[in-house]
């Protein structure tokens, strides 16, 4: 499945005014493909994500709806249902922080998704075991996340997005907290996913330079689409 994001228009009360975080920003992401979404802090990037997700928050006024969500977002509870089925359902969300529970080992970090969504438990494990040998982490399976890199966290972070075999992938700054060869190495596992599993991912980031394995780029500025910065 695609991903299109259709005239999107996100504006939240600012004082006695209104701050237009995302300005009619239309995007298609294909099936398969990964699109970089770059900009400085503050373009709106994140908030163009959080829409992505059908969406993560509710802002007073908004336009335009993720054509995935296959509908415009309401406040009333029926409709926050149905987007909070669909991001279990459809869409796999890889967090800037990798926000892993203490608590839990990998596995058990992965099975818990499962578990939320009702599978089997002899599948969800089988699922998480070749999930986390495809993300290069399965040799850390019955370890806890103190006891793991910052590159092994966010691969387990990926791996638990795409425990409900996602259609869209929505990965946020996944190289905020990583040095460059690792960087590289997260968002070469992003596009090899993306194209594995025929997803559609749309990858957050102000880091060019780990984009070399990413075709489409796409810049954002002030909450709109612009050209891409002339190189110096």
């Amino acid at each position: 499945m695609d991903l299109t994001l259709d005239r999107i228009r996100l504006a939240y009360p600012d004082g006695d005014g209104v701050l237009v975080a995302v300005d009619d920003v239309t995007l298609t992401v294909p099936s398969g493909t990964t699109t970089a979404l770059l900009g400085p802090s503050g373009a709106g990037k994140s908030s163009l994500l959080a829409v992505a997700g059908a969406p993560l928050d509710a802002p007073d006024d908004a336009a335009g709806a993720p054509r995935a969500a296959r509908g415009p977002r309401r406040r009333a509870r029926r409709a926050a249902d149905r987007a909070a089925a669909l991001r279990r359902e459809r869409i796999g969300i890889v967090f800037q922080q990798p926000q892993l529970v203490a608590s839990l080992t990998v596995l058990e970090q992965l099975e818990l998704m499962s578990h939320l969504r009702g599978r089997p438990a002899a599948s969800r494990r089988a699922h998480a075991l070749a999930l986390l040998d495809a993300v290069g982490v399965a040799d850390r399976a019955d370890r806890r996340p103190e006891h793991l890199s910052g590159g092994q966290r966010q691969r387990v972070a990926i791996a638990r997005a795409l425990m409900n075999d996602p259609q869209v992938l929505l990965v946020d700054e996944p190289t905020s907290a990583l040095d460059h060869e690792r960087g590289v190495q997260v968002v070469e596992l992003v596009v090899r996913l993306a194209r594995e599993l025929d997803a559609a991912a749309l990858l957050v980031t102000h880091d060019e330079a780990t984009l070399d394995p990413v075709a489409a780029r796409v810049h954002l500025a002030d909450g709109r689409l612009v050209e891409a910065p002339a190189a110096v």
